[in-house]
């Protein structure tokens, strides 16, 4: 069943159709009926007791592996912010808030921890990067849009002061390192550094969903940011089979990469363009299935996550031909102490993180976060 959230209000406007008239009303004046997005919503909710129960089970997992000031370290990641904004966005995505409930204190220290995280002074870093502690962290770029998504969606649904400045700095920061030399391989993406310069769509994609997230939440961020990124990923898309490559010109598909790439396209508006439904196609062809097992094992957790975002995003058949097939082998695949730890390929960044991802991969149909709803 769907939930209701509320920062719904941030993504939709009501529906209105004009039903008929019933015998009681014959003589009045017809009555706009409302649809609620909800209603859509549920339509295409594939999630079953068992997920459910999954997700409940993961996110007891993630409960008790945090650090204890407000953090999640995975694997040999021991200060990855984005380790941290993955969890918490779990939470958020499955209808927990902030300050409230069972897992309140624990979603609080960790927003507490990306927001002390930012570093609005220009240390160690430009202004605005979100970066954990010293060792043991990923590439900045990667850490920092995951952040800046998740405290995106907690403003969004809080409206806490003071993270205001820090989200403008992080989206402005974001907006700054957008590569703009004109070059078709790298202009309109982003690569590791918060340096200008070069550009891969596992990065870009990342910047695409703060962004978006940014909007959503109320931030300003400017068009032509939005154009470059889109432009760029529409070049990852030269392949003969309609996927997307890891950079513009190499002509090497996945389905991670052509996952991010659809979802980037669609968030942007950009469905109906030949990339858009190429990338589509491709991952029709390339299910989750024995013949297609390692090029989605090679960024098992990465790859589920952006494909079944653009899958339910393209909804109708796209969704329901990729979700269940997902849902049931994630369920089968977790441990029994809650968490997604099998690390023989699966997950090549620890058990925290590859329960996140589970996580957020279960409940993109719920459309609690929005970055999440259509």
């Amino acid at each position: 069943m769907i939930r209701f959230s509320v920062f719904a209000f941030l993504c939709f406007s009501s529906v209105f159709l004009w039903g008929e008239p019933s015998a009681l009303a014959q003589g009045r004046a017809r009555r706009p009926a409302v649809v609620s997005p909800w209603d859509v919503e549920a339509r295409e909710y594939l999630g079953t007791p068992q997920s459910e129960a999954a997700v409940r089970r993961g996110l007891a997992y993630l409960a008790s592996r945090q650090e204890a000031d407000g953090h999640w370290r995975s694997g040999g990641y021991r200060t990855e912010v984005a380790i941290t904004a993955l969890s918490l966005l779990a939470y958020l995505a499955s209808g927990h808030q902030p300050g409230r409930g069972r897992y309140g204190l624990i979603l609080d220290e960790a927003v507490n921890y990306l927001a002390n995280s930012v570093r609005m002074d220009g240390n160690f870093g430009p202004a605005g990067l979100i970066r954990g502690g010293p060792g043991g962290g990923g590439p900045a770029m990667y850490g920092h849009g995951f952040a800046t998504l998740a405290l995106c969606e907690v403003y969004g649904m809080t409206r806490r002061h003071d993270l205001k400045p820090k989200i403008q700095a992080a989206v402005r920061l974001i907006e700054d390192t957008q590569t703009q030399d004109g070059s078709r391989y790298r202009d309109g993406g982003w690569r590791y550094q918060p340096i200008q310069g070069d550009a891969d769509i596992s990065v870009t994609v990342v910047q695409v969903l703060a962004l978006r997230a940014a909007r959503n939440a109320g931030f300003k961020v400017a068009q032509s940011t939005i154009d470059r990124a889109m432009a760029y990923m529409r070049r990852c898309a030269n392949n003969p089979d309609g996927g997307f490559s890891y950079q513009v010109g190499q002509q090497q598909s996945g389905p991670a990469r052509t996952g991010a790439g659809v979802l980037s396209l669609i968030m942007g508006g950009l469905r109906g363009t030949p990339e858009c439904q190429g990338g589509l196609r491709y991952l029709v062809q390339h299910p989750l299935d024995r013949a297609n097992e390692w090029p989605y094992r090679e960024h098992f957790y990465y790859a589920l996550y952006y494909v079944t975002q653009a899958m339910y995003q393209a909804g109708g058949e796209y969704w329901r031909q990729w979700f269940p097939t997902v849902r049931d082998r994630l369920v089968r695949m977790q441990d029994s102490d809650g968490s997604w730890s099998r690390l023989d390929g699966y997950s090549e960044a620890g058990p925290e993180y590859a329960t996140a991802m589970a996580v957020l991969v279960l409940q993109v149909p719920a459309g609690l976060l929005p970055i999440y709803q259509k």
